[in-house]
Parts: C-alpha cells; structure tokens; sequence
C-alpha cells in the first residue's frame, strides 16, 4: 500500500528536462526532503498551471502524489505548484553564478536527504548575489561544504586541533583540512568565518567573507573540486567562453 499525500513542501527548481512532447522532469531542492525528482506532466502545455510556476530561482509550494510503494523509487508526481514569493528576481548579471549554486547543490546532495539550514542558505543567497555577488559564493560554499560534512572546524588545526594563533596563516587544504602554510590567510580570519557558520546568521558570514572573497574562493575551489572529482561545471565552463566572446567583441 502506498502512503498518503505529503503535505505542500517548500521547494526551488534546480533543473529540469523534456520528458514527452507535453510534460518535463523536474529536479526539486526542497527544505523537508532534500533533493527530489518529479514528474510534471502536462507542464509544456500553453494553458498549463504549472508552466509559468517551475522557473529556476523563485520559491514555490509543491504538492507531491503518493509516495511510491517501493521508497527506493525516485521520481515522484507532481501535484501541485505554486509561487511563494518572498524572494527579489536574480539580476541578470548575477544569473550565472545562481546556476553555479544549482550545479553544485546537484552534485554533492544526495537524493531524499533534508537540509534545512542548507535551504536557508541557499534562498539568503540568492537575495544576496545582487548586493555582493563574491561573498554571497563565499558564504553558500561554506555552508554547502559544512552541511554536507565536508568542511573541518575552521577554529583549530585540523591535524592536531591546536587553537589558531591569530596572526599566524592557515591554509585550507582538500585532505588535510586547516594546516600552517604561509601562503594562507591569518588565523583571525579563519576564526571568524567559523563563528559566523556556528551562528547560522548568512549576513555575519557574508561580512566575514567580504574582506577575504579573494584567497577564500581559491580555498574553497579547491575542496570542491577534490570531492567533485571528475565531475565538471557546466556553468564555470560556460561563464568563462562567453566572457571570452565579450572580451574578444570589445577589442
């Protein structure tokens, strides 16, 4: 016997694909289930309800059928969507580094595992990008990396969990966490950033990535690409051939 209908689920689209002339596969982030996969039939039609409401970055309230009796299924039917509202249009100039956050919450979220705090994260950023587009990253890839176990404790030594002295430099590396290099930032800024992540508050994180969006970016690229792996990003890649277009076109 299957289970009855979920109740109504916070939800953004991560991603979606034709399915048949009419309908579309829909990847969900969600806050109570995590990652979730629907079928949105009908949604190609012009009269369709749901056409005008699964676009990327906007919150919505999704509805799901009954829960396949085999729990291990993974593509569920979509009931129901509709806006939520609450969040400001990304701004153009900001859409690719949206779909880079997209990317990556597809590539390292399992499937069915609830990240609320993470969900959170990911509409504040969003709001975020048109303000100050490096440290919103900065932020979401902390909490990307600390929701899914990935990132170390940001206020010792990874190795020997000795306090950060304050004036001395860390750098974060893929296998061994937090260790003295002196190419790295001071331990005062690494100290910081861990209080911000502890306290769950995006704008403190987002301060305490402003001063050091530069060196953090390559920290953090560098974590995520180790647990990537052989993964590539489709939107790095495609953000760096058309600034290679607008460079060429203006000389």
């Amino acid at each position: 016997m299957s289970r009855a209908a979920a109740a109504p689920l916070a939800a953004y689209v991560l991603h979606s694909w034709d399915w048949s002339e009419t309908s579309l596969i829909v990847e969900l982030f969600t806050r109570e289930r995590g990652r979730v996969v629907v079928a949105a039939k009908g949604a190609k039609r012009p009269t369709s309800q749901l056409r005008p409401v699964l676009l990327p970055f906007q919150r919505i309230a999704v509805q799901l059928g009954r829960t396949p009796a085999d729990e291990a299924a993974e593509i569920h039917t979509l009931r129901t969507a509709e806006w939520g509202g609450g969040v400001p249009p990304v701004p153009a100039a900001a859409m690719f580094s949206a779909f880079y956050c997209n990317e990556l919450l597809m590539k390292l979220l399992a499937r069915q595992d609830a990240y609320p705090q993470l969900f959170d994260a990911y509409a504040e950023t969003l709001a975020a990008l048109a303000a100050d587009e490096a440290s919103a990253l900065r932020a979401f890839e902390l909490v990307l990396l600390r929701e899914t176990g990935l990132l170390p404790e940001l206020g010792s030594e990874t190795l020997t969990l000795a306090p950060l002295a304050a004036a001395r430099r860390y750098a974060l590396h893929p296998e061994a966490g937090l260790v003295a290099d002196a190419d790295g930032l001071p331990g005062a800024d690494w100290v910081r950033l861990e209080a911000a992540l502890l306290a769950h508050h995006g704008g403190a994180l987002r301060a305490a990535c402003a001063p050091v969006s530069t060196p953090l970016r390559a920290a953090l690229r560098g974590v995520l690409h180790y647990h990537l792996g052989h993964a590539r990003l489709r939107s790095r890649q495609v953000f760096q051939d058309v600034q290679k277009l607008v460079d060429t076109a203006s000389r």
